[in-house]
């Protein structure tokens, strides 16, 4: 026990080096998380590690996607939902075609449900491992917004996929009716289960005297309820984890208090930064397993057909992308779509190119049942893992070590938001100024203005991004300052609202301002009693 809680953390504090490492040569920490556990697994003497898929499933993908949600816009995703519900479905299942066809008829002994099988694991890209390349260089918002709501979806449909092909190949038959009629219930009741859940959990916030340490601590909760509620009830707790968080995200000034916001941004971003790490060097870790389940299958030939279904993943991708501009080009002339100009051939190429496969497709394939229904073995199970496998490693270095060459080689302009960030920041800084401003102009007379009181909340106003600057507040200038902040944070939320072309991130960012200045006065107490 001892042994294993010691080695444990000794690959805690790797993942925690190589990711510095990765910081400091810019290189996405996936890639270099993935070969340290490979180089790790051939260390003599050291245990064999095995990649539980209820381990992935259940404990590391529920937290990780709610947080991706959490991060994510509403506003920019509703804006582009036509090409990511392309991308998250329509692709996903073009590409489990394609991977189906291939294997059936250049892999011996592959039939097409083992295809589709095949296609389903290995179709969805890794959220994780294109965010962390994209952050070395400066891509257009409706990029990374396109990627973001694209990850938040392709592991349900692909995870779809993967059930109904199990199913064909354990039974020998495939029933179309059936299917989609599971196929309905599953996105559905996936979506049903969040936005129950996730109204539930509103209420509990609201009606239960919580504090920030309680806010935090169902936060943490609520994916792993809306992801086992959505499985139990045979639907996709994807979905489910998804709709909840996108749910909960919009509702967050309503619930929360600026404390909770402020104390669950630095509790979620520490435990998404570890569970990244452990699940990366854990696909490494686990080679030395897969490889010896290959069992007689020829080495050699297994890498083969590995990098075969590599290039079609790839291959299939980038078509797609420059097939749903082609659809979006000529679809602009029936329906109003968010971009009416041709985005050229830089766009599809580079948005083709950001496929890599991460660590539920490996937990996809090592789910695959050992036994069919009728005892057995399962035909395939380890060529599938391995192939899985290898996809996974090319990937992560051939495109994840390319892309951000790639990009900025491509001199991509953002067309959506060219306002440069200071300006819109400079702007909001003055319509904040304003509120502050009307509000001591309506509610107190020209003498009262000149008191004390609101001369302490006027100095600190003008003064507040400087921190060696303190100021004495007694409670009624107190409480000046905190009805200001309400109103700021509220007039920002409208503006973000009521104005398509404002940059949400930018809005989120004043509004953490905010909090943490609302935050700053209740922790320093730098005021005075009456």
């Amino acid at each position: 026990m001892e042994t294993n809680v010691l080695l444990f953390l000794v690959l805690l504090l790797v993942v925690v080096g190589i990711i510095m490492l990765a910081k400091k040569i810019q290189v996405a920490y996936p890639v270099l998380l993935v070969f340290a556990g490979l180089l790790i697994s051939f260390i003599p003497g050291m245990p064999k590690m095995e990649l539980e898929p209820e381990l992935i499933f259940v404990i590391f993908l529920p937290p990780i996607l709610y947080e991706a949600a959490w991060a994510s816009s509403f506003k920019e995703l509703f804006k582009w939902r036509r090409i990511i519900l392309s991308f998250a479905f329509i692709v996903v299942f073009v590409t489990a075609v394609g991977v189906a066809s291939v294997s059936y008829l250049l892999i011996p002994g592959f039939t097409l449900a083992l295809g589709f099988l095949l296609g389903g694991i290995v179709s969805p890209p890794d959220a994780v491992s294109a965010n962390s390349i994209t952050k070395f260089v400066k891509i257009p918002k409706r990029f990374s917004t396109i990627l973001e709501g694209e990850s938040l979806l392709n592991d349900a449909s692909s995870l779809i996929i993967m059930q109904f092909a199990i199913i064909a190949v354990t039974t020998g038959e495939f029933d179309v009716q059936d299917a989609s009629l599971r196929f309905l219930w599953m996105i559905l009741g996936g979506v049903g289960c969040g936005f129950l859940l996730g109204w539930l959990f509103l209420k509990l916030h609201k009606m239960l005297p919580t504090d920030a340490d309680i806010d935090v601590i169902l936060t943490l909760i609520a994916p792993y309820l809306m992801y086992i509620l959505a499985e139990e009830v045979h639907s996709s707790g994807v979905l489910s984890v998804v709709v909840g968080g996108l749910f909960l995200s919009e509702k967050r000034y309503e619930f929360l208090s600026s404390a909770s916001r402020v104390r669950s941004i630095n509790v979620w971003e520490s435990l998404i930064f570890l569970l990244n790490g452990i699940v990366f060097i854990l696909i490494g870790l686990d080679l030395p397993q897969i490889t010896e389940g290959l069992g007689e299958t020829n080495l050699y030939e297994a890498i083969g057909y590995g990098v075969l279904i590599t290039a079609v993943v790839i291959l299939v991708r980038i078509l797609s992308s420059f097939g749903a501009v082609g659809v979006t080009l000529i679809m602009r002339n029936f329906i109003t779509v968010a971009d009416r100009n041709p985005p050229g051939k830089k766009v599809p190429l580079i948005l083709g190119w950001t496929g890599m496969r991460g660590v539920v497709s490996l937990a996809a394939a090592l789910s695959i049942p050992i036994y069919l229904e009728n005892g057995e073995v399962f035909p395939q199970r380890n060529l599938i893992l391995f192939i899985t496998f290898i996809v996974i490693l090319l990937t992560l270095t051939i495109q994840g070590l390319t892309l951000p060459y790639i990009i900025k080689k491509a001199k991509l302009r953002e067309l959506d938001y060219p306002q440069p960030d200071e300006e819109v920041e400079n702007f909001l800084e003055r319509e904040l100024h304003k509120i502050a401003l009307d509000y001591m102009q309506h509610n107190f007379s020209e003498s009262e203005r000149r008191g004390k009181n609101c001369q302490s909340v006027m100095g600190y106003l003008q003064e507040q991004l400087k921190e060696d600057k303190e100021f004495q507040f007694n409670t009624k200038s107190k409480e000046m300052y905190l009805q200001i902040i309400e109103l700021q944070r509220g007039h920002l939320i409208n503006l973000n609202k009521s104005t398509p072309t404002l940059n949400e991130d930018i809005v989120r960012r004043k509004i953490m301002i905010l909090d943490y200045q609302e935050e700053r006065m209740e922790l320093k107490k730098n005021w005075i009693s009456d």
